[in-house]
């Protein structure tokens, strides 16, 4: 009679065992010899049991479906009654399950010996018994989406006093007019773009900044608001709409005086002098006190003559230019009597109503771009052009009747300063406009995941993907990210907005740092959202590539990240310096003690092995090791500077080694100042369902950050490895809590769903 596991019940405690080894290639075809050479060393095992067993783990003939299942159903009908440890247990269950097969004395000497092939081969008998267990009743199954605070609420306390703008602009684009589409044509996405422009100039959203008397609201704070609010829908229509009521009418505000304000600002306002800001030159990029284009004044008729020297000293890059602008304020070398008064603004005209090119005036389109091809680049060169008196715009330098130069800041550079301060607003409407970009890429990838299924318990239902921790850790990092830098974005302006004079340094610094940080965040939001929809992400209707594209020159245009992160670090330890200079001795010992204080009491053993939870999450923790990160980078750069100069190194040459340690000293600085605003707005809240989640996402950003700086602590000695590890641990707790209010944060940001993807609008995620 041939063998079966039927008519000989004791060879089934090897059915677990083939099971697991034909399941998913669980075991390599070395692993099923060393199986046979185990079954061949089973004395307990006649000669024919033995054939019989190794048929069933033949690498080349594979059991047939039916009997693979089979195994399955012996399996399931017995891993519910009982709870054996190991497949060993579960293959005894399985012998002895009709009738007894095995004795106590046969188990006795069997089961170390199966224990100890079932750890040879690798196989965890254990997890493998829990995933037999599963079904459908698993937390990761059961884990969704869960209302715990009333979303209007929140809406209204990220708006805050600008909800009356925020919601026009949001009606308007959510107009038939302002319909979403895929326009591959440059010429007609162009024109699409300047007719988006119109209507909100109609719509009196253009001159908003500029002073009632000049049919404008004189408020720049909604103007801020209006753009970044725009920046839910097209991208292309942000730049645009910044170029020209922004750079354009803004220089003209900045710089000018009365006459230019009475003249331009009116038609600036309502497009109906459409204009660029034509700064950036080819071959001297960031660099602007280095533009090389010129402004020689003509005294005789009182004119200036505008011109580019050398093929590369042509603006280029310059917005509404290439298709619609009619003037542009021009950066140029102010040339009297030859002698060089460095850089100055005019305004140039460069077409007449007719759309036809002035003399003198040569415009190339920049052609086809990596985004924003909604925008009019052009390259502007200049060949004796001349401009009359009164286009110089002359707030901080003017040329008096006599055709001498004069201005009320003596100093050249503290001028020059003082002019690019005035243009600091760009470096606040783009930082924010990146934020609209990477909240509105998070909401499409947040619901995507909770409704898109994707693999599952075993003889269960798939499960939603944002349920994965390690899809969790890929975005809610980043919508802790999206809250914090809302609240410093928020911060910054209102400080641009009631600024003092003597503030302004520290809000320019402040404001090119927080213009990097987001810009930055906004390119890996998106990014990662992107990766986290899958091949639905890479799907034009789905729109992350068209915000992918067009925000990738947000870390470029308002000045360069890297460059202006190195202007934020010049400042902090402008004022590292300054803080030293204006101490007595007495001063500088205090510092020296606090600073021990700050040893002694943060890097004392017991605190820098803390890994209780209530610890973790105190603000006053959080506050003292990102100040502390802060201080110490900044405090070393500073020391290091003076020994690189002292040991003879030119000034210039010092700096250019400092480089990457001055990207940490604004890093640092930035993180700071995003916190304590986080720490602030939570102060803020008496909502407790509000309050409830917005410290989850407050300890989230704040320990991601700790996280992703863990290395640099490790070195300092200000925490161990224990702690670091429980940092770790927390952070991925906290984006498993966070997880169920995901969708509600993000509809806490209240984006028209006209300006959302297929996969959120049309649920195509649950098809």
């Amino acid at each position: 009679m041939d063998i079966t596991f039927n008519n000989n019940p004791k060879l089934s405690i090897l059915i677990p065992v083939f099971y697991v080894a034909w399941q998913d290639d669980f075991l390599t075809k070395q692993e099923f010899s060393a199986l046979a050479g185990f079954i061949n060393n089973q004395e307990w095992l006649t000669k024919a049991e033995k054939d019989f067993l190794k048929t069933k783990i033949d690498y080349s003939s594979p059991p047939s479906r039916s009997e693979f299942f089979k195994w399955k159903e012996k399996i399931d009908t017995l891993i519910n009654k009982s709870n054996p440890a190991n497949l060993t247990e579960l293959g005894i269950l399985i012998a002895n399950s009709e009738r007894p097969a095995l004795s106590e004395d046969d188990i006795l000497k069997i089961a170390p010996v199966f224990a100890k092939m079932e750890s040879e081969l690798g196989i965890m008998g254990q997890e493998i018994i829990a995933g037999f267990k599963s079904k459908t009743d698993t937390v990761t199954n059961k884990y969704g989406t869960v209302k715990s605070f009333d979303v209007n609420k929140l809406t209204e306390l990220l708006d805050g006093d600008q909800s009356v703008h925020i919601d026009k602009v949001k009606k308007i684009i959510s107009s038939p007019e302002f319909k979403l589409e895929t326009i591959s044509d440059t010429a007609e996405y162009r024109e699409k773009v300047l007719d988006w422009c119109k209507i909100l100039a109609k719509e009196g959203m253009g001159n908003y900044a500029y002073p009632k008397e000049y049919g404008g609201k004189a408020d720049i704070e909604g103007y801020f608001s209006i753009m970044e609010t725009l920046s839910y829908h097209d991208l292309s229509l942000v730049i645009k709409f910044g170029v020209q009521f922004g750079l354009w009418g803004m220089s003209i505000l900045s710089l000018g005086t009365e006459k230019h304000y009475k003249k331009y600002l009116k038609d600036v306002g309502t497009l109906e002098l459409p204009g660029g800001f034509a700064m950036t030159e080819t071959h001297h990029g960031s660099n602007v006190k280095g533009v090389q284009t010129t402004a020689v004044y003509n005294h005789r008729d009182r004119t200036f003559t505008i011109n580019t020297p050398e093929k590369y000293d042509r603006k280029e890059y310059i917005g509404n230019t290439a298709n619609h602008g009619e003037m542009v304020t021009v950066f140029a070398k102010l040339i009297i009597d030859e002698k060089d008064y460095g850089v100055n603004a005019f305004i140039v005209p460069i077409r007449d109503k007719n759309k036809n090119v002035l003399e003198g005036v040569t415009i190339e389109d920049c052609g086809h771009k990596m985004g924003l091809n909604g925008v009019d680049n052009g390259i502007l060169t200049f060949k004796n052009v001349i401009i009359p008196y009164d286009n110089m715009l002359d707030r901080f330098s003017q040329v008096n009747e006599n055709g001498e130069f004069e201005s009320p800041i003596p100093s050249d550079n503290r001028r020059f300063f003082t002019m690019l301060g005035t243009l600091v607003g760009g470096r606040i409407g783009i930082p924010r406009s990146a934020l609209a970009a990477a909240k509105t890429g998070l909401t499409i990838a947040i619901k995507y995941g909770d409704k898109r299924r994707q693999f599952g318990p075993d003889g269960g239902l798939e499960v939603p993907i944002l349920n994965y921790r390690m899809h969790q850790k890929r975005l809610m990092p980043y919508l802790a990210n999206a809250y914090a830098i809302h609240f410093g974005l928020q911060y910054l302006t209102k400080r641009f907005v009631n600024r003092k004079e003597e503030e302004m340094q520290e809000i320019e610094a402040l404001a090119a740092g927080m213009k990097s940080y987001s810009t930055w965040n906004t390119r890996n939001t998106l990014q990662e959202c992107r990766e986290a929809c899958g091949g639905k992400g890479y799907l034009s209707e789905n729109r992350i590539d068209d915000l992918k594209n067009d925000t990738e020159i947000y870390t470029t245009f308002e000045g360069d990240n890297t460059v202006l992160m190195q202007l934020t670090a010049k400042n902090r330890l402008g004022e590292f310096r300054k803080q030293f200079g204006q101490m007595n001795v007495s001063g500088i010992f205090n510092y020296v003690i606090d600073q021990a204080k700050t040893s002694i009491t943060e890097k004392n053993p017991f605190a820098t092995r803390n890994t209780d939870e209530k610890h973790l999450k105190d603000k006053e923790f959080h506050i003292h090791a990102f100040r502390y990160r802060e201080n110490e980078i900044v405090s070393s750069a500073a020391k290091r500077f003076k020994r690189l100069v002292d040991n003879g190194l030119d000034a210039f040459d010092a700096a250019n080694v400092m480089h990457p340690h001055m990207i940490q000293i604004a890093d640092s600085y930035l993180d700071r100042v995003f916190l304590e605003q986080f720490q602030y707005k939570l102060s803020t809240i008496t909502d407790e369902g509000i309050k409830e989640v917005m410290e989850r996402l407050y300890n989230l950003f704040a320990l991601n950050k700790i996280e992703e700086h863990k290395a640099w602590y490790l070195e300092q000695g200000y925490m161990e490895g224990v702690k670091t590890k429980a940092v770790r641990k927390l952070v991925s707790q906290l984006c498993w809590e966070i997880r169920q209010d995901a969708v509600p944060l993000t509809d806490a940001f209240n984006i028209p769903e006209s300006c959302l993807g297929a996969i959120v609008t049309n649920k195509a995620a649950e098809a």
